[in-house]
This record gives C-alpha cells, sequence and structure tokens, in this order.
C-alpha cells in the first residue's frame, strides 16, 4: 500500500491535517462508526468535560481501528462533530498531539452540530483507515 498526501496548499499541513490522501495498491479499508465519550456498557461518560470526552472517543477510535488490526496510522480521513467548536480548539492539542504520534495527518473535517445522539456527549470521531492486505 502506498500513501500520498495531496496538498495543493501548504497551509493546511502546518495545521495538521492533509487536504487529501492517495491511497494506491491492495487494501483494506475500514470505515469507522462515529466514535463517542462511551463506556464499554454503552453508558455516555464525562458529562460536561471536554477533554476528558475527546480522550476516551480517542480511545474508542483506537478500539475499533484494533479490533480490526489497524491503528491510527492507517487512519486517512477524520470527521469531528462537536456541540461547541470554540471548547473543543481548547483541547484540539490532545487529538493534534495523538495523530502525530502516530504519524498520521489525515484528511480532517470538523462539524459544529446542534447536538450528538446523546445530549450529554460533546464530540465524535469519525475515521476511515486504510491497511495493506
Amino acid at each position: 500500500m502506498e500513501r500520498t498526501t495531496v496538498n495543493p496548499w501548504a497551509w493546511s499541513a502546518a495545521m495538521g491535517y492533509n487536504q487529501g490522501e492517495l491511497v494506491s495498491g491492495p487494501v483494506r479499508t475500514l470505515y469507522c462508526s462515529g466514535q463517542t465519550a462511551m463506556s464499554g456498557e454503552g453508558e455516555p461518560q464525562h458529562a460536561g468535560d471536554m477533554g476528558a470526552q475527546l480522550a476516551l472517543t480517542l480511545d474508542n477510535l483506537e478500539a475499533v481501528l484494533a479490533e480490526a488490526g489497524m491503528s491510527l496510522e492507517n487512519l486517512v480521513r477524520l470527521n469531528v462533530y462537536t456541540t461547541d467548536v470554540d471548547l473543543l480548539f481548547q483541547h484540539y492539542g490532545a487529538l493534534a498531539a495523538r495523530l502525530g504520534a502516530a504519524g498520521v495527518a489525515p484528511s480532517t473535517t470538523m462539524l459544529g452540530v446542534t447536538r450528538l445522539a446523546i445530549p450529554a456527549l460533546l464530540v465524535e470521531l469519525e475515521g476511515t483507515a486504510v491497511a495493506a492486505l
């Protein structure tokens, strides 16, 4: 599998994400459902705490990736949904640090939404990962 970043402009790479990622070769693709700050029993966690919710949401995304034999290093697309964009930006460094530690800067979209499926939740991450066969 070969990954090629696509950045017609340098500014997005400086912010920690690529405009696109071209994946070539025989691959497996995992489309992850939106992950949130839910316990293993399906209960929302850390009401009102964006930092703690973001950390658990990332842990849950990594658990889905691991179940498929992948990791954050396979992430090529990340959609971020939040009920408070400004508050998320105060904690965004934690997300960028974990992606950076994995050596990836997936193409990313962030959207502010009025609410998530469970009202106590503040952030949801939806990813696409690609790995060689």
